[in-house]
């Protein structure tokens, strides 16, 4: 029970990849707060511990800072904030206007920040750490969720900077996820025969685990990464095969034409 007595918050914590991430934080001990606009289907448990669910809107800047306060009041510590929430519908860039891009960015880049510099007190009282959750799509080009993959390269900068201006009493490192599998899998990859040809291009076979995503963030707000600040951590599976190596005509594997 490394996180015994430690409070965390994750946001978009009440399913998918924030759900996994939750469940990790209770079996190691900790004590887990998770806040979504909307309450999960069936509380977020695990090793016989529930999270505690708070509903709140974080585009709403007053409503984080009163919701941090709470914490304060209730808890008066916190030790890892997790920034989960955020996503984006398929849309290519000519398909949507610039509003609605902005609104992509807004929920990926602007919300971790406001929600960090609302517990920031808190955690730097605490020594603790921010886990920002990115992903794949800011280190690559991404048709169909440009103003995603723009915001999670921003908040990949962002945690750098933060790490440097927040040292040393708040450490800030950032997951940089590949492809995860959810209950919303479907919408992005299709059916059972689309997931399994999605998963054998990692390197690794499959997609990830949410468990495996809560399993690595556990690990940075943990005491073992006590000296990890302004890393940036790939969990992706080995990332994917060169595209090229498959179109070439030579030096194929196992003598594949």
């Amino acid at each position: 029970m490394e996180l015994d007595g430690r409070v965390a918050v994750v946001t978009g914590g009440t399913r998918g990849v924030g759900a996994g991430i939750a469940r990790a934080f209770l079996r190691a001990g900790a004590e887990v707060l998770v806040c979504a606009r909307r309450p999960p289907g069936e509380p977020v448990a695990a090793a016989g511990r529930t999270a505690v669910f708070h509903p709140l809107d974080l585009r709403e800047p007053a409503a984080v800072r009163e919701f941090m306060a709470g914490i304060a009041e209730r808890y008066g510590r916190l030790d890892t904030l997790v920034n989960n929430a955020g996503g984006t519908p398929y849309r290519l860039l000519g398909e949507g206007a610039a509003e609605r891009h902005a609104r992509v960015v807004e929920l990926n880049l602007t919300v971790p920040l406001a929600v960090s510099l609302a517990a920031h007190g808190l955690l730097r009282a605490s020594r603790g750490s921010v886990v920002m959750i990115g992903s794949v799509s800011g280190t690559r080009p991404s048709p169909g969720t440009a103003a995603y993959g723009a915001a999670k390269a921003g908040l990949e900068n962002l945690a750098r900077t933060m790490a440097v201006e927040w040292a040393p009493e708040v450490r800030v490192n950032t997951l940089v996820l590949g492809m995860v599998r959810t209950e919303l899998s479907h919408l992005h990859y299709g059916d059972a025969e689309g997931l399994a040809a999605v998963g054998a291009t990692v390197p690794l076979g499959r997609l990830a685990e949410p468990s495996e995503i809560g399993e690595a963030a556990v690990f940075l707000a943990s005491d073992r990464a006590a000296y990890v600040t302004g890393a940036s951590l790939l969990v992706h599976g080995g990332g994917e095969r060169p595209a090229f190596l498959n179109a070439a005509t030579v030096n194929k594997p196992n003598g594949e034409s």
